[in-house]
């Protein structure tokens, strides 16, 4: 398929720029860094947020935190996934553990409107995509596509030390696009406490349906989803 050929000469380029591959070895220690320390919390056995049991987070935390070895089994796995990330070697599977973790922190923080991670896990989600995309010329081989067997896993060619200014503006314009999408996609939200909470209900159409959300949630401990429609139909 051209589309397959197309990618697979950009992903060349991309591998023999230097300056990618910087980005690329910042992607693997910062994604690092996102889970040593909230995978040795789990292993030590304590609780990750201190945030209220009301909230629609502090509802799935509490829980999570009572499963058992189930708890410190996440944690276990947030930290080799950091480590493989680490190792150069290892970095490739690494990345294929720590997707399908981030994958589900993002979701999660997405459907509950985590303060805590609504903007850093879709970054750290991306990252990782990224480094799987980085890595495709081994993971190419995992996927039902047609492979050349006389190809070289990835051809040897001199270095570009050319600074990819379309590349890394991308990265800007991408970043600068995707903050701006979190902070309107929602009308209203949770926040962590009522106080926060409150604090948004003045620039909301309907303050006072907005304040009666607020209490739903922190007061009453009610879903998100439950809360929501009440302020729904509050606010008519």
């Amino acid at each position: 398929m051209k589309i397959i050929a197309k990618f697979e000469q950009f992903h060349l380029q991309a591998r023999q720029n230097i300056w990618i591959g910087y980005f690329a070895i910042f992607c693997r220690i910062a994604l690092a860094a996102g889970f040593l320390p909230s995978g040795f919390v789990k292993i030590n056995g304590e609780r990750f947020t201190a945030l209220a049991n009301n909230h629609p987070m502090g509802h799935y935390l509490d829980a999570l935190f009572y499963t058992g070895y189930y708890y410190p089994f996440i944690g276990v796995m947030q930290m080799l996934a950091a480590i493989l990330l680490l190792i150069p070697r290892t970095a490739t599977l690494g990345a294929l553990i720590y997707f399908p973790i981030i994958l589900n922190i993002t979701v999660l923080s997405l459907a509950v409107r985590f303060d805590g991670s609504l903007f850093t896990s879709p970054l750290m989600l991306t990252a990782v995509i990224f480094l799987l995309g980085w890595d495709y010329h081994k993971l190419k081989y995992l996927l039902p596509l047609k492979q050349n067997n006389t190809e070289i896993l990835l051809p040897l060619q001199s270095k570009n030390n050319k600074f990819p200014f379309v590349f890394f503006g991308s990265v800007f314009i991408y970043m600068i696009s995707f903050v701006l999408f979190i902070t309107n996609i929602y009308s209203i939200m949770p926040r962590n406490t009522l106080a926060e909470c409150a604090r948004q209900c003045d620039k909301t159409k309907h303050p006072e349906a907005c304040i009666s959300f607020c209490e739903c949630i922190h007061k009453k401990g009610n879903s998100l989803q439950e809360c929501l429609k009440t302020y729904k139909k509050d606010g008519l």
